[in-house]
């Protein structure tokens, strides 16, 4: 038995019996279709816009349940009740997917945001593995080619940046095609998956890489060097040690020892940056050179940096078998559990708090928050785990 393996009841236990039931029982909008995202602690509806890549991701996560934890008919019924949802009203005329709508379906935000598309592919590639439906594969392999078409300028004429002054590429995009590109990869001609996972990988760890200080930055020039800009200072620890996982998911899938081990050793160089030593917990933003980030919100601490990383650290633990990966994961675990979760309601986890570890608001879902993060951790936990 090794060190962690005991924690992985711990998880399928809170994702069954606490997590799940929360969005069974309160999300549904069973008038519209689709569900409610923006969620008060113990359930209660707040606001009633829907947010397209939060359905996406909750079609997703019912589809991943029915697939991989049991043929539940319920589960099939959400994930069908979000699809039919997004089938109806999620796209515009170009084929491209709104941020959001009201709810009744009508669009609120344009298509600017290409990571509605990005989970849109992934809610109905997912689907189509369940139910081989023609048509749910035939909408994920033409959203995941609008992707590859616009990731050069995935905002397109919404961009407010004058690029030709100062441009600059963002880590966002190559990071989510790493994990895209393996949720789609029996849905897509191996040539295409090949070519986006090596790309990928190139930006991810080298382009995005900076050798000098270990750290991973979100956003360079697009040659690769370092901008000394609010933006090209940019650290997002939470967004790196997820792309780090990703990243040994492929190392596993090519065979590549070498590179799992090197994407784990990065993730710890990102934790140890970003781990708050007067109280706990990881920071949500940094500046490469210890300047005031620009973001207020930058020593928040927030549920799915906290999440993602115990995802990485476990997957780091079985790839080398370091205990330094397993002191990580009982620090962050300990932690997360102490400050997440909602010992008064039970149910999905918290999402903000502030730099002391108390709860900033009291919602489980909103605009940015939904059913994704949470399940999918405890899931994953619960399978690497055991």
């Amino acid at each position: 038995m090794n060190r962690l393996q005991s924690f992985a009841e711990l998880y399928r236990q809170e994702l069954l019996a606490q997590v799940i039931p929360f969005w069974e029982t309160h999300s549904l909008d069973r008038e519209q279709g689709g569900y409610f995202t923006c969620l008060q602690a113990d359930g209660r509806v707040f606001d009633r816009d829907k947010f397209i890549w939060l359905q996406a991701r909750q079609v997703w996560t019912f589809a991943m349940l029915y697939q991989q934890v049991a043929a539940n008919p319920a589960w099939m019924d959400i994930a069908l009740h979000g699809a039919d949802f997004l089938e109806k009203y999620g796209r515009d005329e170009k084929g491209d997917w709104y941020f959001s709508l009201n709810q009744q379906g009508a669009p609120l935000v344009a298509a600017y945001n290409i990571f509605s598309d990005c989970f849109a592919a992934m809610a109905f590639g997912k689907l189509y593995q369940i139910t081989q439906e023609p048509r749910y594969a035939e909408i994920a392999i033409t959203t995941f080619d609008r992707i590859l078409a616009r990731q050069h300028h995935p905002k397109g004429h919404f961009t407010k940046q004058i690029g030709s002054t100062r441009p600059l590429k963002n880590f966002a995009l190559p990071m989510i095609l790493c994990n895209l590109s393996l949720e789609l990869e029996s849905l897509l001609p191996p040539e295409q998956v090949e070519s986006t996972i090596q790309l990928c990988l190139e930006e991810v760890m080298t382009t995005f890489y900076d050798n000098e200080t270990g750290w991973v930055l979100e956003n360079v020039s697009p040659d690769g060097s370092l901008s000394d800009s609010f933006e090209g200072r940019l650290l997002n620890p939470g967004h790196a040690i997820e792309a780090m996982w990703f990243v040994m998911d492929l190392a596993k899938r090519k065979g590549d020892e070498q590179l799992g081990e090197e994407a784990a050793k990065r993730a710890i160089q990102m934790l140890e940056l970003g781990w708050d030593p007067e109280y706990g917990g990881i920071f949500y933003f940094l500046d490469r050179k210890g300047y005031p980030p620009q973001q207020l919100e930058w020593d928040q601490k927030l549920w799915w940096v906290h999440l993602e990383s115990l995802i990485c650290l476990a997957k780091a633990y079985r790839q080398t078998g370091s205990e330094l990966y397993a002191d990580w994961f009982e620090k962050v675990h300990t932690y997360s559990w102490a400050h997440f979760r909602d010992l008064e309601h039970g149910g999905e986890w918290y999402g903000y708090l502030n730099r002391e570890g108390r709860v900033l608001l009291p919602l489980k879902g909103g605009k940015w928050k939904g059913c994704f993060h949470v399940p999918r951790a405890l899931f994953q936990l619960s399978q690497v785990l055991a």
